[in-house]
């Protein structure tokens, strides 16, 4: 079965791909893209469809609608598929993109862009002004060298480890100061829980195959490992150096004794109590929050760093500007009135989900009063790394994904040799993008 798995998401990303390079064909030319920005009028939006973020959607569209009659915004719930990414990549090639995406994957942005669905908001007058200064120096994890912007920074759900304080108890472990710092404190603390704690697995990351999947167990410890590094730097895979391998060792090691499990489960384990630790961002306070008494620690790293000097993956998305869009400028308008200090606090009230933006405690400190147990995970989002700007990053991403699924999750070959066949197909594929 993991090797269907494998074929068919290949599949997918040939098939997202295949969409993207007929798109770039269909792209409009500069004359016609500065027409577009100057434009106003009615629009539409597609949100993510969770219920969260479809409550504070219809809000914003609302209060906008009520102050400009003529330049009506229509929003809706990002269309049913296999993946954002397949739907969106179906809707560029097809030419009928909505103005706005509240829901674009960073990783697929410069698939998007080079099929010539994005457009560049540093185009606007005050687009590169409003995005660093919203913001800050995060930003520039989501541009180009050369100074685009292909998608707005929008809000974060840094990843941290949640676990069950109840099961953490019965263990033999501290609930409140968990040893969780370093990889011998957690594979001990892991050991502890499965021979004490009455789970299955200490924590359950998703060992299918999706090109995604690493974002949740590799990727968060190895950008604290490495201190707010990148899968790829400077054109160049960084995976199959001695942090990335030593990442890569410490959940081999998970999965070999059984602290971790090769089988998907069918549900929610930390939900079901099957684990008792977990990779999330804060919306898991609304999910388990009444459930369960749970605690919050950074990802480890191998000897161990202070909590306030750890960096962890943002889990971030992005708002996409898409070219097919006639009334650029009202969408460009209502991007910012959707970003405003205001509705970003109104965003951060209803989903719990942490605003792009910079000094988010002080800035809403009356929430962080009401709400202190979101405050660890603001914190954190100080401290987040996204996935390299690069193309072919879906591609990218999945070739990482297969030589970690085979040299960890199942052990099927030796780490260092699969990473180091995986780093030099993922340099071809940044090189002839580039």
């Amino acid at each position: 079965m993991r090797g269907t798995k494998f074929v068919r998401t290949r599949a997918i990303v040939a098939i997202v791909t295949a969409f993207l390079f007929v798109a770039a064909a269909c792209g409009g030319d500069e004359e016609s893209v500065s027409e577009a920005q100057r434009s106003t009028g009615p629009i539409k939006i597609w949100y993510s469809n969770n219920p969260e973020e479809i409550e504070w959607g219809k809000q914003v569209v609302n209060a906008w609608n009520k102050e400009h009659p003529d330049e009506e915004v229509t929003g809706q719930e990002i269309p049913a598929g296999e993946t954002s990414e397949e739907v969106i990549a179906a809707a560029i090639t097809a030419g009928n993109t909505p103005c706005l995406v509240f829901n674009t994957a960073p990783a697929a942005v410069p698939q998007f862009d080079r099929a010539g669905g994005l457009v560049n908001l540093a185009e606007f007058e005050d687009g590169v002004s409003y995005i660093e200064e919203r913001s800050g120096d995060r930003a520039a994890q989501y541009g180009y060298p050369e100074g685009e912007y292909n998608q707005m920074p929008w809000k974060a759900n840094p990843v941290m480890i949640f676990y069950n304080k109840d099961l953490f108890k019965k263990a033999g472990l501290d609930p409140e100061n968990p040893p969780l710092a370093t990889y011998d404190e957690f594979l001990a603390a892991s050991q502890a829980l499965v021979d004490k704690g009455g789970v299955q697995a200490a924590i359950w990351p998703a060992p299918s195959s999706e090109f995604f999947q690493s974002w949740f167990d590799f990727y968060p410890m190895f950008i604290a490992q490495t201190g707010s590094g990148q899968l790829v730097e400077d054109g160049q895979a960084q995976f199959n150096n001695e942090d990335g391998v030593a990442v890569a060792e410490f959940w081999r090691q998970m999965y070999e004794e059984g602290l971790a499990q090769q089988e998907t489960y069918n549900g929610d384990a930390f939900a079901d109590q099957k684990s008792a630790m977990a990779t999330v961002g804060p919306w898991a306070i609304a999910v388990y929050g009444e459930d369960i008494d749970w605690g919050v620690s950074p990802v480890p790293t191998q000897d161990g760093i202070a909590p306030e000097e750890t960096y962890t993956f943002s889990d971030e998305k992005s708002i996409g500007m898409y070219t097919s869009c006639e009334n650029q400028g009202t969408a460009w308008e209502f991007l910012k009135y959707a970003t405003s200090e205001e509705n970003d606090g109104l965003f951060l009230e209803i989903s719990g989900q942490m605003p792009m933006r910079t000094d988010i405690i002080g800035t809403y400190s009356e929430y962080f009063e009401k709400n202190p147990e979101y405050e660890v995970f603001a914190e954190q989002a100080e401290r987040t790394v996204e996935v390299p700007m690069v193309s072919g990053s879906i591609e990218m991403w999945q070739e990482f994904r297969n030589a970690y699924s085979a040299s960890v999750i199942f052990r099927e070959e030796d780490i260092q040799p699969a990473f180091d066949s995986a780093a030099e197909t993922i340099n071809g594929l940044v090189e002839e993008g580039s």
